[in-house]
């Protein structure tokens, strides 16, 4: 269970004419959507924000792109304003992936082309990391962490694979599979005091924390807008400080490449940047509306209380509590283990993610961390408890079968 364990279902919020908040979006009414974290729903008026630059590029282009630059220029000011840091610090990337590979292939290696990450790094980025070991003539270690593993300890876990050839940390501040953070504040501390870039990894950080970058030394740093933030999808910002930050150069060359950081990434050829021109105006939606601070209560209120119901059908369908144990727990998102059989790999975990989709009409996340798998919750203002009280009455007792069915396959361990 996490810190606070919420035993009451949280009311609803509401739009300002008493409609349920899911009106603002245009989510499908048949399908129950319990995985907001993977990629983020957008609000009707993000998208009509968004459909009024794309009218406006495609009726006069040859006016549009020449003054995209200064427009995606003052998009960066609003979106800092959100983060909390200097506008100069943010350029603007279409995900967290494309702003890690950005740092990836600016990077030079100083020392011996070791890159440290963890056992809870997202897939696509340690893989990266893996090619640029290779071009780097260096290795990747790789520092387990303990799911249960508080700050301290998860600390000393990941600087016990720093050495002397470190030339990177790439280190995530929520980990996807297994919603936790981990110590990015007294990581970053210790690597800047032995000269070691520290790169984090916040997909998820945008709007789940109020200030994610408040404390923080790192050199370079990349979230999500997309996720809960609410923006329309291939939005997200990478955030560089210090003087490593000129090494850094947009993945695809442009007219804007003469300019310093980040004014060169404002400049990418044709690309449809309306996502990042209309992002204000769904964060600003949740702001007018709600506040973020009432959101994110909210969410994780909801989000405490769907572990507890849907971890307790799963207990009394197995016997084994379904809570998890999770050291360093995120607000808005949980852990609930699932029943042996299910997720025990990724892509196992894939495959039941698509399955929940066409046979239950739910959107789930399910993940797997050290050969268990688990259901990741994860809650926004357009969830209400029925959605997670329906999810434990009706499919979790299908979950059950497919766990059994699982265990009896020829073969299973």
């Amino acid at each position: 269970m996490s810190e606070t364990e919420v035993t009451t279902a949280p009311r609803p919020l509401l739009l300002a004419d008493g409609r349920p908040a899911a009106r603002a979006w245009s989510l499908d009414p048949v399908m129950k959507h319990l995985n907001h974290g993977s990629f983020g729903a957008v609000p009707l008026v993000a998208q009509e924000r968004q459909n009024e630059f794309r009218a406006e590029m495609d009726s006069s282009p040859v006016v549009w792109f020449p003054a995209l630059p200064q427009r995606i220029a003052a998009a960066r000011i609003d979106l800092a304003a959100f983060l909390r840091i200097a506008p100069d610090d943010v350029a603007l990337v279409p995900n967290a992936s494309a702003g890690i590979s950005v740092v990836f292939a600016s990077l030079q290696r100083r020392r011996g082309g070791g890159i440290v990450v963890t056992d809870h790094g997202y897939g696509a980025v340690t893989m990266g990391a893996e090619r640029l070991a290779r071009r780097w003539g260096g290795e990747v270690r790789t520092a387990r962490v303990p799911l249960e593993a508080s700050e301290e300890e998860a600390y000393e876990a990941v600087m016990a694979a720093v050495d002397d050839d470190t030339d990177l940390i790439v280190l995530d501040q929520i980990t996807s599979a297994t919603a936790r953070r981990l110590p990015v504040e007294l990581v970053g501390a210790e690597a800047r005091r032995r000269g070691i870039p520290l790169l984090v990894d916040a997909a998820h950080a945008p709007g789940l924390i109020e200030a994610p970058l408040a404390g923080l030394t790192c050199d370079f740093w990349v979230g999500n807008l997309h996720k809960w933030g609410c923006t329309p999808r291939g939005t997200a910002t990478l955030v560089a400080r210090g003087e490593l930050r000129e090494e850094l150069y947009p993945l695809i060359d442009s007219w804007g490449a003469a300019d310093p950081y980040p004014d060169r990434f404002d400049q990418q050829g044709t690309i449809d940047a309306t996502g990042y021109l209309a992002a204000p105006s769904a964060l600003d939606f949740v702001e007018s509306t709600w506040g973020w601070d009432t959101a994110r209560r909210y969410m994780d209120d909801l989000a405490g209380y769907g572990e507890r119901v849907i971890g307790a059908a799963f207990g009394e369908l197995t016997g084994v509590t379904g809570t998890v144990d999770v050291g360093m727990p995120v607000p808005g998102m949980r852990l609930v283990r699932l029943p042996d059989g299910l997720a025990g790999t990724r892509i196992e975990a894939d495959a039941l993610r698509d399955r929940a989709a066409r046979e239950l009409g739910v959107e789930a996340a399910f993940t797997s961390f050290d050969g268990i798998g688990y259901m990741r919750l994860s809650a926004h203002v357009y969830n209400t408890a029925a959605d997670y009280e329906y999810f434990a009455e009706d499919c979790v007792p299908l979950l059950g079968r497919w766990a059994r069915a699982a265990r009896e396959q020829p073969g299973a361990a």
